[in-house]
């Protein structure tokens, strides 16, 4: 029998002891760890990045001679750190490449994507939009990373999870699929991590 939904359990409470923005920090600080997805002095970028829970962990992660970049279609309040840098920014937009690259030129170490639909309790809509961001977030990876770089992005499980899985795994070497000791129990999100972007898949 699964525990009632409670919107502040023991994450959200650390979270707010923790000063952290979000509880979706401890997932991205246990994912990056566990699959050694990042060292200081590299550079990422994070997808719907708001309210930057992920980019707090990631600016930690990576030091103040790293770079992190957070993009969200919401502004993301300044984290008082000089090495991360923030942008409202639509991914569909003509030019959301061009707007990435003139926020740091060079290609990053890792792209970190927790872009979720609004959902509307209907799983398998739910289910199909998720991918829909997904594949948006792998699509920036792929033209964004380094060769060997690395990829994460949250999606909800469903019919159509291993296609997206496969998808992946055509553009880098190895796949897995993590589910952070911080997701609820309610919740059927998965975090799919991608290592080592393919030499030459980098468009």
């Amino acid at each position: 029998m699964t525990k009632p939904y409670d919107p502040k359990d023991f994450y959200y409470r650390r979270a707010k002891e923790q000063g952290l923005r979000a509880r979706s920090a401890f997932k991205i600080d246990e994912i990056v760890k566990r699959h050694h997805l990042l060292s200081r002095g590299q550079a990422v970028l994070d997808l719907g990045a708001a309210p930057g829970g992920f980019l707090q962990v990631l600016a930690e992660l990576t030091g103040e001679k790293g770079v992190v970049v957070g993009v969200d279609l919401e502004p993301i309040r300044n984290l008082g750190k000089r090495w991360v840098r923030t942008a409202v920014l639509d991914l569909l937009a003509p030019d959301a490449l061009e707007r990435i690259r003139a926020l740091y030129p060079d290609p990053f170490d890792l792209v970190t994507s927790d872009m979720a639909p609004k959902t509307i309790g209907i799983k398998v809509t739910d289910e199909a939009r998720s991918l829909e961001l997904c594949r948006m977030a792998l699509g920036v990876a792929v033209h964004t990373l380094k060769p060997g770089g690395n990829f994460v992005a949250k999606v909800f499980m469903g019919g159509d999870f291993p296609v997206f899985k496969n998808e992946v795994a055509a553009v880098f070497e190895r796949v897995d699929v993590a589910r952070p000791q911080a997701t609820r129990e309610s919740s059927y999100e998965v975090y799919v991590v991608g290592k080592g972007l393919r030499a030459g898949r980098r468009a």
